[in-house]
């Protein structure tokens, strides 16, 4: 019996998901294979080219993060704006965007981001010009989504059996969409090495921030977040905003307690005397504190523990005991817990690392 177009159309849909879903394993396969940016060495002096491709309905809030924040790394990288055919884009305000840049830059990209753009004609199947865009991107480069844009990295089979994030509201379409990836719609941002996914708007900031503390060290990327007036840490792991009451006027913050607490990180803080100082009950502070950061108590303290850890790791020469001492882990083996639960790396491979001495 011949074929219907119908049937044909489906046949031909299917191939081409398949052959876009292989050439994205081949790319994640080589990623793997060549260690994309071991820890940055033999990169001293490189710019970093950041690629940043903006699609039909792209949110113009996010497309400028990229910039913002890469921009003010002090000339460590070079941010160029591109389009599928170079052509203008129709942002999902009331506006058009030109950029100076087509496809052809994604072939010089060492990070390309993929800033979120209007689901009114999202398929599974992405169109033929966007495929061919990320078919343009070297195996080794890096590859960051930002919000909606997990969705076409979804579509082009990169994500397939990787964890990754969007925005909490499209988490359920994300679901039904793509099956086959492991979404976490409770973080910022997901880094998974070569592949980076983050969630809506600020979290853009987040995750970019986080590049260029993994790239150049936490010094440097303080140094732009205060240029750019963001908090210059906030972890990956830490919950999206997912609609928690405001609380009312009347309601007491936890946030001097937190300053409180930030200027004792050598003490061994517990529960009950941060609840003493923000003068509340064990019970309601921990509750207050969970609504105001999205994390307990606990887990904050190790989170801002670890980042002093790697402040002094990067800016001193303090043996490690020391510092673990001076953060409040206690011993050195302590901190050499923490540190690889949180970034999979020894106090002493950081240090080698990321040790100011290393950068200009």
């Amino acid at each position: 019996m011949q074929q219907t177009q119908t049937q044909r159309q489906t046949q031909t849909q299917t191939q081409r998901r398949t052959q876009v879903r292989t050439e994205a394993r081949t790319r994640t396969e080589a990623q793997t294979y060549c260690g994309a940016r071991p820890g940055r060495e033999g990169y001293e002096g490189h710019v970093e080219r950041v690629v940043v491709l903006a699609l039909d309905g792209v949110y113009p809030f996010e497309l400028g993060i990229p910039n913002r924040v890469f921009g003010s790394a002090e000339g460590r990288y070079e941010v160029l704006t591109c389009t599928v055919d170079g052509g203008p884009v129709r942002s999902n305000s009331d506006f058009s965007i030109t950029v100076d840049h087509g496809p052809d830059v994604l072939r010089t990209a060492d990070t390309v981001v993929i800033p979120p753009f209007a689901l009114t004609d999202l398929r599974a199947d992405l169109p033929e010009a966007v495929a061919d865009a990320l078919r343009a991107i070297r195996p080794d480069a890096r590859i960051v989504s930002i919000c909606t844009g997990a969705f076409v990295l979804a579509a082009a089979g990169m994500l397939v059996g990787r964890r990754a994030t969007t925005h909490w509201q499209l988490a359920g379409l994300f679901r039904q969409m793509f099956p086959d990836v492991d979404l976490d719609a409770d973080v910022l941002f997901v880094d998974e090495g070569s592949l980076l996914t983050s969630a809506g708007a600020a979290s853009g900031v987040d995750v970019c921030l986080h590049l260029v503390r993994k790239d150049h060290g936490s010094e440097l990327a303080n140094r732009v977040a205060r240029s750019c007036v963001v908090p210059p840490w906030r972890d990956g792991g830490q919950a999206q905003y997912i609609e928690q009451p405001v609380p009312g006027p009347t309601a007491t913050s936890t946030a001097a307690t937190r300053d409180w607490a930030l200027e004792r990180l050598g003490e061994p803080l517990t529960l009950a005397e941060l609840a003493d100082h923000a003068r509340m009950s064990l019970r309601t502070f921990a509750r207050r504190f969970n609504d105001e950061v999205g994390m307990s108590p606990g887990r904050w303290l190790i989170q801002q523990r670890v980042g002093r850890a790697r402040q002094l790791l990067e800016s001193s020469d303090l043996p490690v005991d020391q510092i673990a001492g001076e953060v409040g882990f206690g011993t050195g083996a302590s901190l050499r817990q923490h540190l690889h639960a949180a970034i999979g790396v020894s106090p002493q491979v950081y240090r080698r690392t990321f040790h100011a001495s290393r950068h200009p």
